[in-house]
């Protein structure tokens, strides 16, 4: 092998390397679409390497450009890709790490919701060692407007859709905390939605604290929502503790779910 060829070889991988940072920026961005000023500011790039990569990948069509205004945005086979990867994520297997972690750093059982129709369904957990212990059934269905990841779920649906939600479903009392009056449900809808978690204190289950987060998906709905809970007596009064590493784990699953704030 002459000296030429790793060389060679190394040239070649940067140029990949480029390209990918140039295809990930759209990813991240806010902004739908971007002109090559903006993209060679943002990667510290020339304009000429910009335009060079710009053109391989339209000729792949992972990016497509306007010819009015120059400016460049994601291409169908990007797109596709993306489609790809979400049809074949499983939100159990995404969300499982966090699920441990918050059970680890809190000692409570950690749970994750999801989303079916006007029900949802524990779909996993994790349980700590402890003697006395919270652990839920999964797969059952459970109304959406008592316990806290119900809650967590239900206030973050788009307004029409809770309105329908109570419109059709009488809001049964599960235990003497449920909240069963729909003004009421409102405003507690309402504070959820605006700190951005909900909160419970035996409301679906006797003698039960929790605090729940959503999960959104790349589209901004809301498909579940990740929880910890334990026995009223020892979690209550550390709830509050536990809300910001909710919050965080709650984020990263969304953002794996191809959400952005």
């Amino acid at each position: 092998m002459s000296s030429e060829e790793p060389e060679s070889q190394s040239r070649s991988i940067a140029a990949v390397e480029r390209a990918m940072d140039v295809l990930l920026l759209f990813g991240r961005s806010p902004r739908p679409d971007l002109g090559v000023t903006e993209i060679a500011t943002e990667l510290g790039l020339t304009k000429a390497a910009v335009h060079r990569i710009l053109t391989a990948l339209r000729n792949r069509e992972l990016i497509t450009v306007d010819p009015a205004s120059r400016r460049y945005a994601l291409g169908h086979a990007a797109i596709a890709l993306g489609r790809a990867y979400l049809a074949r994520t499983d939100l159990r297997l995404l969300a499982a790490g966090e699920l441990r972690r918050l059970s680890a750093q809190t000692g409570e059982t950690a749970t994750l919701s999801i989303r079916r129709g006007d029900t949802r369904l524990y779909a996993e957990q994790v349980v700590p060692e402890q003697e006395l212990r919270m652990e839920v059934s999964l797969g059952i269905p459970y109304a959406l407007h008592a316990g806290s990841s119900s809650k967590a779920i239900l206030a973050f649906l788009p307004d029409e859709e809770i309105d329908g939600y109570l419109a059709r479903h009488r809001l049964e009392r599960v235990t003497d905390a449920t909240i069963t009056d729909p003004e009421k449900l409102r405003a507690e809808l309402a504070e959820t939605r605006a700190r951005g978690y909900a909160t419970s204190l035996g409301e679906r289950q006797v003698g039960a604290a929790s605090v729940a987060a959503p999960v959104f998906d790349h589209d901004g709905h809301v498909v579940a929502a990740i929880s910890v809970s334990g026995p009223v007596t020892r979690f209550e009064p550390h709830m509050a503790d536990c809300v910001r590493l909710l919050l965080d784990s709650a984020a990263r699953i969304s953002a794996q779910l191809g959400h952005s704030d």
